[in-house]
């Protein structure tokens, strides 16, 4: 209690303002005379930013010192690095933006102790603007945020599931955060994504490459960084932003609703979501059966600024509905089947069996309604969490606490539709504490604390159990520092990890009145299953970074990056004995695993200038004790079957290595008075280092879900009305999505197969509006595969879901989206 009552008085502490001498900064954000909306305002080195209203004008408060560096940035103009004087309370700064990318000047808060530009931070960096976000029509914002991020892709299970991958490594190697929270939600799981809001993320970060020194295991791979929108301004006015879209393909209606108000001290926001949608098509399979999904999230912020920092407050909760697709079929028509009898082994007093080959077929009826099948997956997730953020003397203090509960339930059971196959409750308490020491000289120090404490449970009522009952303790600790001097950063620093992971025994056994698998107990355990053995684990690894970026000159800067990563092994890798419904597959685990360790090189440079802006990179990536799933056959090579239907995966440990690299190329010629033409390529190559591999190319050499080269490009015409009208701007765009054939794929034991190329093209034209004073409307129409393209992408899952060697028509497996035209409205009311 004690301890309790001195940790509150510790924050109120913090919170209580005290005097010192603080300015406020004001002004106009503009391009040619005309105000600039949206415009981010920022102090480099500290948590202080703002954005510029609808006519351009912006206020900081609780400036301190002297003198401040000011960088303001916005998507499509060259970022202005401004130092600023502070000779009265109140300073007026106007600027003046010019056309270009902004690239290089982009303010990005993550893997990093302070505010930071992306041109003097040595780790490879991507930043996606809320402007990139809500004018790209997509399945998700995962999507979304990849059509923006070389070397950034989601390996997809139909358009509601999108799990982020950076340079060939997913799941639990990419750890990604939600406002600085950790998103814990049974992310090794191949059938959801990540719970967010579609609408309301504002901005996106990537790290491409190890990030354990600030973050600690699970991100060995990269970091993707989700920011909900909060409010910017503090006129004391309620802000409505009403956010509606369609899209053809699927039916998906979309609609979003978010009240904010700021003021000097106290600001708050409410949001509230809702999507649905039933099963997409393509010219191939029709229309998809079980890709439909019905989705609600509501969120709330409140946030308290004094002239020594902020605390804010926030809630989520997130719910899924979504369909479990399967691929069933028939054989000679390949319309869409669907189960009515359970699979052999799943309960054990009905005498009719499922055969897979001899189902019912879908109805045109069910496929075209927006009724979902009640085999069909819920996920619900819940955040509440806290941060705070201080100035003491000269130094900061950041600190941050935060709890999640994910339900996740996959229904299963065609007989008994509201009995769960899988219930698993997962609960995780996540903390972080940093403190950013005053500068001593050129180096900036930080020390920090970070880590989580979670719980997961398999609830009574489910019949299959993947993954045990289990309490995982995690603490890290970490020093930083960040040294700048002329043209020169340097920036690194150590960390050490330790990972508790203590597992729950379990038996089951058929209940002798429903047939279906239940938790057993006691005396009950006579003649039950020995499902999971009670384990105590303990994982442990020091990391770190060492990096360095050069500003050759005001254009031109190139960076070096070394890291080593952990991560140690999750709890399918290591526990693992049983069947995942959704996903298909018998897992089998392994305990005597050991931590992954990365060592990765990168080496990048960047240029912009008025009229053109680039960028490239390379990486190499050696992972010692890397984890692999190896499907599992017997002496003849046949792939062994537990559950009908189901695979079979053992996972196995080996080393692998990484490598490849990403290019950007934008030209905006001045000439050529607003005409921007954008392009990305990214490349990335994966292998297994096993010594019976070797060699071996597809039979087992390469790894799995390697995204092919992939190069994207896009020109657009941004078309400004001579005269003053309700038009502001109108911007034209052609977009073109070309991948190339992926090879070099994982063939052993079918895993998988070998992907053909394809290239998408998709139209679009967006335009704002300004009426009523300052209240604005964006108006968006796109047109996605507008060719309607039969293609599958490497990364899609539901190419394998096939239960035929043959085919009439020679097309195996699910086919990806076809043509989708998308119609998206966003409102801004005072």
């Amino acid at each position: 209690m004690i301890l309790r009552l001195r940790f509150l008085s510790f924050f109120v502490w913090l919170a209580f303002p005290v005097v010192v001498q603080n300015h406020t900064i004001t002004g106009k954000i503009t391009a040619q005379g005309e105000p600039l909306e949206s415009a981010t305002v920022a102090i480099e080195g500290t948590h202080l930013g703002t954005k510029s209203s609808s006519n351009g004008d912006y206020r900081l408060n609780y400036v301190s010192g002297d003198t401040c560096q000011i960088v303001v940035s916005l998507v499509g103009y060259l970022s202005r690095h401004i130092r600023v004087v502070l000779a009265e309370r109140q300073t007026v700064l106007n600027v003046e933006l010019e056309k270009g990318v902004s690239m290089l000047n982009q303010v990005v808060v993550t893997g990093v102790s302070r505010a930071t530009l992306i041109r003097e931070n040595p780790q490879a960096m991507e930043a996606v603007s809320s402007k990139d976000i809500e004018q790209t029509s997509s399945d998700n914002v995962i999507d979304a945020i990849a059509a923006h991020a070389p070397g950034f892709a989601a390996v997809k299970t139909g358009p509601n599931v999108s799990k982020p991958f950076i340079n060939g490594l997913g799941y639990n190697r990419v750890l990604t955060l939600y406002d600085g929270l950790r998103v814990e939600t049974q992310q090794w799981g191949d059938e959801h994504g990540v719970p967010a809001d579609d609408y309301v993320i504002e901005k996106a970060e990537i790290i491409k490459g190890p990030a354990s020194l600030m973050y600690g295991s699970d991100a060995i791979a990269g970091v993707l960084s989700l920011f909900p929108a909060i409010p910017h301004t503090e006129d004391g006015l309620l802000h409505l932003r009403f956010l509606s879209e369609y899209q053809t393909n699927n039916g998906l209606i979309g609609n979003n609703l978010m009240l904010s108000r700021g003021a000097h001290h106290w600001s708050w926001a409410l949001r509230g979501s809702e999507r649905i949608a039933r099963g997409y098509t393509n010219p191939v399979d029709g229309r998809v059966y079980l890709t439909g999904f019905k989705m609600w999230n509501a969120s709330g912020f409140m946030g308290y600024h004094t002239n020594k920092g902020h605390s804010h407050l926030n809630f989520t909760a997130y719910s899924n509905h979504q369909g479990i697709p399967d691929g069933s079929r028939d054989s000679l028509t390949r319309q869409f089947t669907y189960q009515i009898y359970e699979s052999k082994g799943e309960n054990t007093v009905q005498p009719q069996v499922d055969d897979i080959k001899d189902r019912p077929i879908v109805s045109k009826s069910v496929l075209n309604s927006y009724a979902l099948s009640p085999l069909s997956q819920r996920i619900e997730d819940y955040r509440l969490y806290t941060d705070h953020d201080y100035r003491i003397a000269d130094g900061e203090i950041k600190a941050s606490v935060g709890f999640e509960e994910n339900h996740r339930r996959e229904f299963d059971h065609p007989t008994d539709p509201n009995r769960p196959g899988e219930f698993i409750i997962l609960k995780t308490l996540d903390y972080s504490l940093r403190y950013n020491a005053p500068p001593i000289g050129n180096l900036e120090p930080s020390i920090g604390v970070n880590g989580m404490y979670q719980t997961n449970k398999n609830d009574q009522t489910a019949t299959d159990y993947p993954i045990p009952d289990y309490k995982r303790f995690d603490v890290g600790s970490y020093a930083y520092g960040k040294w700048k001097q002329n043209k020169w950063t340097v920036v690194g620093g150590v960390r050490f990890d330790h990972r508790a992971d203590k597992g729950a025994g379990m038996f089951s056994k058929a209940d002798s009145v429903t047939g279906f698998y239940r938790q057993v107990s006691g005396r009950d355990t006579t003649r039950s299953i020995h499902a999971f053995s009670p384990f105590v684990l303990h994982f442990q690894g020091v990391t770190g970074s060492i990096g360095t970026t050069y500003q050759v000159n005001d254009r031109i800067g190139v960076k070096l990056n070394v890291a080593r990563g952990y991560r140690s092994p999750n709890i399918t890798e290591i526990a693992s004995n049983g069947l995942d419904p959704g996903a298909h597959i018998y897992y089998e685990g392994n305990l005597d695993f050991k931590p992954e360790f990365s060592l990765q090189e990168d080496i990048g440079i960047s240029g912009e200038y008025p009229d053109a802006s680039f960028a490239a990179s390379i990486f190499n990536n050696h992972i010692q004790n890397y984890i692999y799933e190896d499907q599992a056959v017997d002496a003849s090579g046949n792939p062994v079957v537990i559950i009908p239907g189901n695979k079979t995966f053992q996972f196995q440990q080996t080393n692998a290595e990484l490598y490849g690299g990403d290019a950007q190329l934008g030209l905006h010629p001045r000439s050529w008075k607003g005409v921007h033409f954008e392009n990305t390529f990214s490349l990335a190559y994966g292998d297994n280092l096993n010594s019976r591999y070797r060699k071996m190319g597809s039979q087992g050499q390469y790894l799995p879900f390697m995204p092919p080269p992939r190069l994207l490009s896009g020109i657009a015409y941004d078309l400004v009305p001579v005269r003053q009208t309700a038009v502001r701007t109108i911007t034209f765009k052609v977009d073109m999505d070309h991948s190339w054939a992926q090879n070099r794929y994982l063939g052993l034991y079918n895993t998988e197969t070998p992907t053909a190329a394809y290239t998408l093209f998709n139209v679009g034209v967006h335009t704002d509006i300004r009426y009523a004073k300052d209240n604005t409307l964006q108006l968006q129409l796109q047109g996605n595969n507008i060719f309607n393209t039969a293609y599958q992408d490497h990364l899609s899952r539901l190419q394998y879901f096939e239960y035929y060697k043959a085919s009439p028509n020679g097309r195996l497996g699910i086919y990806n989206m076809g043509r989708n035209m998308c119609v998206k409205i966003i409102m801004n009311i005072l």
